[in-house]
């Protein structure tokens, strides 16, 4: 075995089915408890009562996520917020998570809702509202997560559902910070305004997305949740450029947003699998580069894996793209692949099967960067399984470099910069993927 690979690595704790993440779990247990006992009832409710549930935590599915990465700079003041959510699937029922987990003190959210979002701030049709092991108040932790009751809105795929929350006192919200969306506030100290279908008290825009972590369907239907995981490349930095003089056709043009509507279009109703993103900008895989900055500290792929990916429902695939800022920072390919392992481990040993793509070309590499790019990119090509530590390879490195000078984009598919793709390059990435592959992921269902 080669001298890179780490001679133990940490087992994967099971994919936590509802959890707090805090000491004090006992509002996520109850919570639990009370989503998976009611998830058949507001199914059979939403659809005219014509459902029959499959066994318990089988049927729920992450269809969004947006993972935590900081706290905003301005702290939330009696007021409302109202998230825009983009399913990849949809359901008869849904839940949503709610996280503090770089708070450092409670969160009270006093009320929650969800709809169907309609123009801007406004929500089309009935607002639903959430309950939290049946109260509409719950109180989040520092450093704890919460996952909502089951809530009969029923919802099909691709629909925009606005997931609303009234939070009581002044604090500091976590946020993913690049929604690639509009999101919206009420004024500070206007309270409760969640069960509002109108979006005219959500006077202030964000272009982050607060609080909400992720939305599970429950749809007995679906076959699983692919989770896209990495950094910039997957969070969807260049999927707003669609080239000089052109402004894009409306929002969600990230590869995994194409890929959503491919598996949609593209695949039998009775091999649907969702699409969840869990990408954040400027991450690396490894913990240990030399120069990643501090602002990324605990945000590497080993440290956030449970939470941003084990800890989501029915995952049973993740595409793995990382690598390009772990050479920008100073990784070398022994750093690069000792994390692979101990991630593709954790992964494989919950039963979640790993498809990875080689590090992406990008011009500012130095020789040495581009001699470890190519170190890593032949062991994941090894036998198209990373040498058996991986279950596939998607190569998305042969969509994006430039024919003529493989160290850089394509022509087409540069936002400019020379790391990113545009909203083609995006679209190409997405018509990549093979999606036999991904349904290999779901065969044990």
């Amino acid at each position: 075995m080669p001298s890179f690979r780490t001679s133990s690595l940490r087992r994967a704790a099971s994919a936590l089915a509802l959890t707090l993440v805090a000491s004090g779990s006992a509002v996520s247990a109850t919570t639990a408890a009370t989503a998976d006992t009611t998830a058949a009832a507001a199914t059979a409710s939403a659809s005219g009562g014509q459902h029959s549930a499959a066994p318990a935590g089988r049927a729920w599915f992450t269809s969004w996520a947006q993972s935590q990465q900081e706290l905003a700079p301005t702290p939330l003041r009696d007021q409302s917020v109202r998230m825009i959510t983009r399913l990849g699937q949809g359901g008869g029922a849904l839940r949503v998570r709610i996280q503090n987990t770089f708070g450092t003190t409670p969160l009270t959210v006093d009320a929650a809702t969800v709809g169907r979002s309609g123009a801007g701030a406004a929500v089309e049709g009935d607002v639903h509202a959430v309950t939290f092991d049946g109260r509409r108040e719950v109180v989040v932790p520092a450093g704890g997560e919460v996952w909502s009751d089951a809530a009969a809105l029923r919802t099909r795929a691709q629909d925009d559902v606005a997931v609303s929350l009234s939070v009581s006192g002044t604090v500091a919200p976590g946020r993913h910070t690049s929604a690639f969306r509009t999101n919206y506030l009420t004024a500070p100290g206007s309270g409760n305004h969640t069960a509002e279908a109108s979006g005219a008290a959500y006077t202030q825009t964000v272009g982050s997305t607060y609080l909400v972590s992720a939305v599970d369907v429950h749809n007995p239907k679906l076959r699983g949740t692919i989770v896209a995981y990495g950094s910039s490349v997957v969070d969807g930095t260049g999927s707003t450029d669609c080239g000089p003089g052109c402004t894009p056709d409306g929002t969600d043009h990230r590869w995994t947003d194409e890929l959503a509507r491919r598996v949609t279009a593209e695949l039998p109703r009775t091999r649907q699998v969702a699409i969840a993103n869990a990408g954040i900008g400027g991450t690396t895989s490894s913990a240990d580069c030399p120069r990643n900055p501090a602002g990324i500290r605990g945000l590497d792929a080993a440290a956030r894996l449970d939470r941003d990916v084990l800890a989501l429902h029915g995952v049973t695939g993740v595409i793995y793209y990382y690598g390009t800022n772990d050479l920008a920072n100073g990784c070398d390919a022994d750093l690069i692949l000792r994390s692979y392992d101990e991630v593709f481990q954790r992964l494989r040993a919950a039963g979640i099967k790993v498809y990875v793509t080689p590090i992406t070309s990008r011009p500012g590499y130095t020789d040495q960067n581009n001699l470890d790019r190519h170190a890593v990119g032949t062991h994941v090509k090894k036998g198209n399984t990373c040498d058996g530590t991986c279950d596939g390879v998607v190569d998305f490195d042969q969509v994006l470099k430039d024919p003529l000078k493989p160290n850089s984009i394509n022509p087409a598919y540069d936002t400019g910069d020379g790391v990113h793709a545009n909203v083609a390059g995006q679209r190409a990435l997405a018509d990549f993927v093979s999606l036999p592959m991904l349904l290999s992921s779901t065969a044990h269902r």
